[in-house]
Order: C-alpha cells, then sequence, then structure tokens
C-alpha cells in the first residue's frame, strides 16, 4: 500500500511539474528572421545594391569597352598577321598579350573592388537588420529569434515586420 501511495504520489509531482513546463512553454514566444529576403526585399539592401551599382557602373563600362577594343585588335591581328612582316607581328604580338595582361589585372582588381565594397554595404546592412530584429523583439516581446532555421511554422515567420521596422529606420 504504501509502495503505491509513493508511486502514486511521484506521478502526481511528475505530472504537476509537466504541466507547469508546459504553461511555461506558452508564454515563450518565439521568432524566425529569413535573412535572404531582408537582403533581397528591404528598401535598405535596395539601395545599397543601387548605391553599388552606380559607384561601380562607369568603371565597369569602360572596362567592357577595353575589353571589346582588345577583341577587335586580337581579330585584326589574326586577319593581318599573315601579311605582316616578321618584326612588325612580333611587335603587334606582344603588345596584344601586354594588353590582355593588363585586362586581366584590371578585370581582378576590379572584381577585388566591388567584393570587398559589397561586404561593407552587407555589413552596415546586417547591423542595420540586427537592430530592427531587436526592436522587433523588444516590442512584442519574443523571447528568442533565430534565424534561417531549416524548416519553421510559417506563424513564427517575423521577416516581414522586420523589414518593416528596417525600412522605417531608412530615414533615421
Amino acid at each position: 500500500m504504501k509502495t503505491i501511495r509513493k508511486t502514486l504520489l511521484a506521478a502526481l509531482l511528475v505530472g504537476a511539474s509537466a504541466l507547469t513546463s508546459l504553461a511555461q512553454a506558452q508564454d515563450f514566444k518565439i521568432g524566425i528572421v529569413n535573412t535572404d529576403r531582408i537582403l533581397r526585399d528591404s528598401n535598405v539592401a535596395k539601395a545599397a545594391q543601387a548605391k553599388l551599382e552606380s559607384e561601380f557602373l562607369k568603371r565597369e563600362k569602360d572596362l567592357n569597352d577595353a575589353i571589346a577594343a582588345f577583341k577587335q585588335s586580337a581579330e585584326k591581328f589574326e586577319r593581318d598577321a599573315p601579311t605582316l612582316a616578321e618584326a612588325q607581328r612580333v611587335a603587334k604580338q606582344k603588345q596584344l598579350i601586354e594588353q590582355d595582361r593588363d585586362l586581366k589585372r584590371r578585370q581582378r582588381e576590379f572584381q577585388e573592388d566591388l567584393g570587398a565594397r559589397k561586404n561593407e554595404e552587407n555589413q552596415m546592412l546586417f547591423e542595420k537588420a540586427g537592430r530592427a530584429v531587436k526592436q522587433v523583439a523588444e516590442s512584442e516581446k519574443y523571447d528568442l529569434i533565430l534565424q534561417d532555421a531549416a524548416y519553421f511554422n510559417p506563424k513564427h515567420d517575423i521577416t516581414e515586420k522586420v523589414i518593416k521596422a528596417l525600412n522605417a529606420s531608412v530615414g533615421k
């Protein structure tokens, strides 16, 4: 009889503990943020992209023009090579090799500069997004915000709220 009472008492304690945990879990508020959407859909991200495009547009156009001119020179050399004197042909070939080397260097520098600027802009965007996430979490009393979960119930997705908060902070 005493063993049954002890077992029953233990079961009641476990049940009460489980109910308490369940009640606490219901108060636990979780949100999920999709960073890809923030990087794609927020006005801050679009402004950063436009800024980068305007900053590098002229340089990219100049580089593309130089590449097109080099291709034309190379094609002209291929056509004219059989009729050129040996010294002219060798000089023109060296010139084209030097131009090709210069163009590749300029392309590499362009890509490195563009990549560095993209990283700078993304870093600023992530900082602003982090502040927006914190603002939403504090104002709506979230206990936990996760980023880019493999799966989540859409009712926990607060990405749109974060994007709105981020867009609202643009003027500030």
